[in-house]
């Protein structure tokens, strides 16, 4: 495991235990108390984590900043990544939406022929490398609450695309309420997509289900595939087979 990945990995494992002994992280993560010590240190430089006696916690006072650095349940958008990016072939024309679990489809994509389109700008950013990914902004306003591209001048482009599968990023899914999203910026952009693609790939981890934001972009069953880190209830299980919604999970 690469350090940042292992940096990355011990936040999410401290968040979600509060406050974790050093000996612990040690066993957890195979590696030896020094290296532990060096991936703390810079946690705490860093105002995430604080030491306390033995090991350390959660620092309460910076953890409106963690979440909005979107680090929460980052192992489960790793693994959401990558099973949808296991759908996507040579010389596919693909969307990819805004959001962080669509961003960690890139490491399992990155020496595929592909043609990108999106609104992402941290997908751009770091797809920079790969001279195999032909790549498309929407453009826009930027939306840095989001790190993305909204507006009409987004929407505009989109008409034009002819899309093989879209992957797409939501804030909560429900059968009453559809799939929906905390951004008003960012639904129609989401809603001309799912109309413009062949296959639309839903990317969201477990939290999201029975979950209702601020907008809706499209009902559950525009779906083809909910991509997800665990199986749902059988109240989707059962949506699903109704509609021909394929559900993956690991």
């Amino acid at each position: 495991m690469i350090k940042t990945q292992r940096i990355n990995q011990i936040k999410e494992y401290v968040y979600e235990h509060e406050s974790v002994s050093l000996d612990e992280l040690v066993e957890h993560f195979g590696v030896s108390k020094n290296t532990i010590r060096r991936d703390i240190q810079q946690l705490v430089d860093s105002g995430v984590l604080k030491k306390v006696y033995g090991g350390v916690s959660v620092n309460h006072s910076k953890l409106v900043v963690f979440n909005e650095r979107k680090d929460q349940n980052l192992t489960k958008k790793q693994e959401i990544g990558r099973l949808a990016a296991e759908f996507v072939e040579d010389g596919d024309v693909i969307f990819i939406d805004s959001g962080t679990t669509t961003l960690e489809m890139l490491p399992y994509i990155k020496s595929k022929h592909l043609t990108v389109i999106t609104n992402n700008f941290d997908f751009i950013y770091e797809a920079k490398p790969y001279p195999s990914l032909t790549i498309f902004s929407t453009g826009g306003i930027f939306e840095r609450k989001t790190n993305s591209f909204v507006g009409f001048q987004s929407v505009e482009p989109l008409q034009r695309y002819n899309i093989n599968k879209a992957f797409i990023a939501s804030t909560g899914i429900s059968v009453e309420n559809g799939v929906t999203n905390s951004s008003p910026l960012e639904t129609e952009i989401k809603n001309t997509v799912v109309k413009k693609s062949l296959k639309v790939f839903l990317l969201i981890d477990d939290s999201k289900f029975d979950k209702s934001a601020l907008t809706t972009f499209c009902s559950l069953s525009d779906i083809d595939y909910i991509v997800t880190n665990s199986k749902p209830s059988e109240k989707y299980n059962q949506y699903a087979l109704q509609h021909q919604i394929t559900i993956v999970t690991p």
